[in-house]
């Protein structure tokens, strides 16, 4: 062999070397396209309209057969119906399948179940009215009972005529008449008084309401050192009273409200001596309200039905006195 033959410059065996990074290269951007592939997602709507829209331009017609299979049924809304509280009979549910758009479940009612889904609704309207009677009933008793309670605490006054009691709904006035009170044209307490509006704050200390207390003069205007008109004479007058209500801190007097009336709301016409008499008092008015609730549902009773709403109002907010027989 010939030393040419020895020294040629020949090529290495096996494939180049940049094979290899091209190999790698080529192994990565596969990876990467599987990856976008696996991701993607296919708009199933597009893709419809898409196909659609060649098989006209094919001149390809879609036979719609009339028994089709349903696409499905919702177990959601078999058993939750939208917008109605109430229990309803389970209704058909199923998918309408000859549009291709349609992707809304139809609900479907017969005539039968709507009339007794009616009914279900107004039987159990009629129920929530007879629950509220009944519970402003309650309410009702509690505050005479309450008002009987002020009516044994002032049986003498009641008997002689200087206090009245009575209740109209939630509220318990205690009359407290000019006569054994004050001293015509004077806001101090007679004595011996200021004991009987002891015995009243006793007992409201334990009943619960607002107390108001409100003065009221006849329509006889005056004008004194001391008064300039019946407006002071009925606010000074609310105001001992209150005085003696808050005194010892037995009363809370966060409950107390006094307001001063004049003349401008008479019990009765100031057309004689007797009844100016009557007009010229101090009322311990026990507002003892109604829960938010109870007033939520009258309100909407009062919306829905007005008639039952004004039957229910007569019914239970009668003016209701206490008479000294009554008394215990």
């Amino acid at each position: 062999m010939s030393d040419e033959e020895h020294d040629c410059n020949c090529p290495p065996e096996g494939l180049p070397a940049y094979m290899g990074t091209f190999a790698d290269l080529m192994a990565l951007l596969m990876c990467f396209f599987v990856l976008l592939l696996s991701f993607a997602e296919m708009d199933v709507l597009k893709f419809k309209r898409l196909a659609g829209s060649m098989q006209s331009a094919f001149g390809v017609q879609r036979e719609v057969k009339a028994n089709e299979i349903p696409m499905g049924t919702s177990i959601i809304a078999q058993e939750f119906s939208p917008g109605r509280p109430e229990p309803t009979p389970i209704n058909n549910v199923m998918q309408r399948t000859s549009e291709q758009d349609q992707r809304n479940l139809q609900v479907q009612c017969t005539p039968d179940q709507m009339t007794d889904e009616l009914s279900i609704t107004e039987d159990q309207k009629a129920g929530s009215d007879d629950a509220l009677v009944e519970k402003m009933a309650e309410m009702i008793e509690e505050t005479r009972s309450d008002a009987v309670d002020l009516a044994n605490a002032l049986a003498e006054q009641i008997k002689k005529g200087e206090v009245e009691i009575e209740t109209r709904g939630r509220d318990i006035t205690v009359r407290i008449k000019e006569k054994g009170s004050f001293a015509s044209g004077s806001a101090q307490l007679q004595g011996g008084f200021d004991m009987v509006l002891h015995d009243v704050r006793d007992v409201l200390a334990e009943k619960k309401g607002l107390v108001l207390v409100q003065g009221h003069t006849d329509n006889i205007g005056i004008s004194t050192s001391r008064f300039r008109s019946n407006w002071e004479l009925s606010t000074a007058r609310a105001v001992s009273v209150a005085h003696e209500l808050l005194s010892e801190d037995v009363l809370n007097p966060q409950r107390v409200t006094v307001s001063g009336f004049s003349y401008t709301k008479p019990l009765v016409a100031n057309d004689s001596q007797e009844n100016r008499a009557l007009n010229r008092r101090v009322e311990i008015v026990i507002s003892q309200g109604i829960d938010q609730q109870t007033r939520t549902q009258l309100d909407d009773l009062k919306e829905e039905n007005p008639q039952v709403f004004k039957e229910l109002d007569i019914k239970l907010t009668p003016r209701f006195d206490i008479r000294p027989d009554e008394i215990f």
